[in-house]
């Protein structure tokens, strides 16, 4: 994992209510991986949870997320997870973070060995294949990254949705969903005409749940 550097106060507060309530019930033992700030982990809290660890590399983040979090492991997410013991974790989420890992397989397979058999993970990456990156590749010369969003400049690594769905295979897991934002009517519109082909270029993100 890269440092994050300097990013905006809310950089690491995001709650992702809209990937928490997703999440099969009832949820357990929870790890949250790149907890940032606790904004994610307020949402699991309030969906009832029967433990909740994070792993954060920002020390300030993680010292924010303590007050919401049983236990915050401070450090890079490979060095981090690997002081977990085996099968503790019942549900594990991944929110925004193999992007920005060295080697996001490796993580992927201890995280394997601390979740329970038939154990959740779910994952959440920006899509490399959205339309507007052909546009700023293309059209204005540039990669175009950004503080933060889609293109962050602490990326380093792009997955298409056969990208992701690959790595975690070879990880172990099962992939049993692969979702994204529903789209504005327009988008859903030519997505169904095009028999569901153009949903590769219109996510911004792909969401992807698996079983150990």
């Amino acid at each position: 994992m890269i440092p994050l550097g300097h990013k905006p106060v809310d950089y690491f507060e995001h709650s992702r209510s809209d990937l928490v309530h997703r999440l099969p019930l009832p949820l357990g033992r929870v790890l949250d991986v790149g907890c940032g700030a606790g904004g994610v982990g307020a949402e699991i809290r309030r969906r009832g949870v029967e433990r909740l660890v994070g792993i954060e590399l920002d020390a300030d983040a993680a010292a924010t997320a303590r007050s919401v979090f049983d236990t915050v492991v401070v450090g890079d997410a490979l060095a981090a997870v690997r002081t977990l013991p085996d099968d503790s974790f019942d549900t594990i989420v991944c929110y925004d973070i193999l992007e920005h890992l060295y080697d996001p397989v490796a993580v992927l397979r201890d995280l394997y060995r601390v979740v329970v058999a038939g154990g959740r993970l779910h994952v959440s990456v920006p899509n490399a294949r959205h339309a507007s990156l052909f546009r700023d590749l293309y059209l204005r010369g540039t990669f175009g990254y950004t503080p933060f969003g889609h293109r962050d400049s602490t990326h380093i690594r792009w997955f298409t949705r056969t990208d992701l769905q690959r790595l975690l295979a070879e990880a172990g897991w099962t992939v049993t969903e692969t979702t994204t934002h529903p789209f504005k009517p327009y988008r859903a519109l030519l997505t169904r005409l095009s028999g569901g082909r153009l949903s590769e270029v219109f996510a911004v993100q792909w969401f992807v749940m698996c079983r150990a």
